[in-house]
């Protein structure tokens, strides 16, 4: 919302003296107010960073959930939030999760000890683990998608090495335990780790494991000089765990048409977490606090959520979005669009936009309208600046993914993890090319020395821009118009003469075909007008309890029942009765 000035008012000549009152000169109507981007900085966000960092040093140099780390996070981001003036609000949740009780992998003489990722759905391993002479399908590229690239192999009581590649990770478990498989390796057929999916349970699938092409092209140049047996070990166990949420919403804004952005608060055990994903809480953080100082009055109301267990499953948010389909489909409908923002610091970064518009890349999720459009506010503010963005894959492996599987339009900014980048994208973007985007991704490494100032400015101003944007309107994601801001006419502040009390009268009008509220602000009191009815004036006059009053002016605020609202500044000259 803006705050109109309004041209100053003669004042009245003084009752009962011949001589005229002539006021000084107006002066110069107020610059409009800075945009929202200019007050959010990375600097200020790096700060936030510098206390997260100090709460994983002093607590086990992580934050993970269930932590003493993670508790005072949460606890720095509710003080910081109540003293910006929100009443942030805890959501607990209770959930299970699988715990790794013991996972080793020997292959061919390779212990393989890093990146190894049980597949999702997949079994246990008899305790001792499964034990069996190695055996790959037949076809080239060993992917062994079909009956026919295990015809002929004895594979009965082996273990499986396949690779990635062709189809899914639940037809090769299937057809090598088809084939007699007790267990199966499955290696990337591409830098980097792999963790796999099965799909969803089922009794057919036998003990599987993901491992990274490193591992895999070892245990395959071993197996060049003959036969050799495979140990894989996994015995896993159900925890219950108990976390939270953390929500604040602006206090201004309509409550039926709500921006809502989230960032995950939660680390990963191995290191503080500062890029993932400190830097999106930091950033949102940030946000919420000079909007509160900067924004006004808003017309959408804004949402803020720090997630919780994010990295075991995006537990937090998911709960957050069952809790209003089962308890309060309202509340949920009347979110016009989430945005997320998940790592937007990395130390060889590219600036990325969630694809939602799917020029890049198909998603493989279901985009809801509006989800597109949402995209555009990033796309077309990086483009009114000059700044280089990429797409992102729209791949729901992040905090927006229960929003989407519920139809609340989506999208947000990321600045790579385990992705490798590329020659082109260091044109963009500078950097190095072969290596991932974030080298220090679920690491010790994850600190604040590693955290890329500009990537973090770029993308702390855009999310700025993007809240104020929508906090303005959201007509082009879901059609619904911001109210037009109540207008007030006929305003004027006037200094006049009553004997040799001095006071000040102020008028207006209601502009609109609606009834009003209105409050006049003055430093000599306050009056407020309710349900002013369309063309009807309101007047009020204060007295300075004095024979004199110096220059000054009024605040004028209106307000409807939608809670659409415009603020008015009249200024007054000085008088001496």
């Amino acid at each position: 919302m803006r705050t109109r000035p309004i041209v100053p008012s003669v004042a009245a000549l003084s009752l009962g003296l011949a001589a005229v009152f002539v006021p000084p000169a107006a002066a110069a109507p107020p610059a409009p107010p800075a945009p929202l981007e200019d007050h959010v900085s990375g600097e200020a966000v790096m700060q936030h960073l510098e206390q997260f960092q100090a709460i994983a040093d002093a607590n086990g140099g992580n934050r993970a959930i269930e932590t003493p780390g993670y508790e005072a996070s949460a606890a720095y981001v509710e003080q910081v939030l109540t003293d910006a003036g929100y009443t942030p609000e805890r959501q607990y949740f209770t959930f299970e999760d699988l715990n790794v009780d013991e996972l080793s992998l020997t292959a061919a003489g390779v212990a393989v000890t890093e990146d190894v990722y049980p597949a999702e759905f997949a079994p246990d391993t008899p305790a001792g683990g499964v034990t069996g002479p190695l055996v790959q399908p037949v076809d080239a590229l060993k992917h062994g998608c079909t009956a026919e690239d295990w015809a002929g192999v004895q594979a009965t009581g082996g273990v499986a090495l396949i690779s990635r590649g062709t189809c899914a990770f639940g037809l090769k478990v299937q057809l090598a335990a088809e084939a007699g498989a007790s267990a199966v390796i499955i290696y990337n057929n591409t830098v980097g780790a792999i963790n796999p999916t099965l799909g969803a349970p089922s009794d057919d699938w036998v003990p599987a494991v993901g491992i990274p092409q490193a591992a895999g092209q070892a245990i395959v140049a071993a197996l060049a000089g003959g036969p050799a047996d495979a140990t894989y070990v996994l015995q896993t166990s159900i925890v219950s765990h108990t976390t939270f949420n953390i929500l604040a919403e602006t206090s201004t804004g309509r409550a039926d048409n709500v921006v809502m952005l989230g960032a995950h608060l939660d680390g990963v055990p191995e290191g503080p977490g500062i890029n993932d994903n400190g830097s999106g809480s930091a950033a949102i953080l940030e946000t919420a606090v000079q909007l509160a100082e900067h924004g006004g009055p808003l017309d959408n109301q804004v949402r803020f959520a720090w997630w919780g267990a994010e990295e075991v499953g995006l537990v937090g948010s998911t709960h957050y979005v069952d809790d209003l389909v089962a308890n309060d489909p309202t509340t949920l409908d009347q979110i016009a669009t989430y945005l997320n923002f998940d790592m937007v610091g990395s130390p060889n970064y590219v600036i990325g936009v969630y694809d939602a518009d799917e020029s890049t890349y198909p998603a493989p999720v279901e985009v809801p309208p509006g989800s597109p459009e949402t995209e555009d506010v990033f796309t077309d503010y990086f483009d009114s600046i000059g700044q280089a963005w990429v797409d992102s894959e729209f791949s729901g492996r992040s905090d927006y993914q229960a929003f989407i599987a519920n139809g609340v339009p989506a999208s947000g900014l990321f600045t790579g993890a385990d992705d490798i980048k590329t020659d082109a994208e260091v044109a963009l973007f500078g950097g190095t090319a072969g290596i991932w985007q974030d080298p220090n991704y679920h690491s010790v490494n994850d600190d604040i020395e590693n955290i890329d100032p500009v990537a973090l400015d770029i993308n702390a101003k855009a999310i700025a821009h993007a809240t104020a944007s929508l906090a303005a309107d959201t007509s082009a994601i879901n059609g619904v118009v911001s109210p037009v801001d109540p207008e007030l006419t006929g305003l004027t502040a006037t200094a006049r003469c009553t004997g040799k009390v001095a006071t000040l009268s102020v008028v207006a009008t209601n502009g609109e075909d609606r009834p009003l509220d209105v409050l006049f602000s003055t430093p000599f009191g306050t009056k407020t007008f309710n349900h002013v009815n369309p063309d009807k004036n309101v007047h009020q006059s204060f007295s300075a309890r004095s024979g004199s009053l110096p220059a000054g002016s009024v605040t004028v605020r209106a307000w409807d029942d939608a809670g659409s609202q415009e603020t008015y500044t009249v200024d007054y000259a000085a008088l001496t009765c």
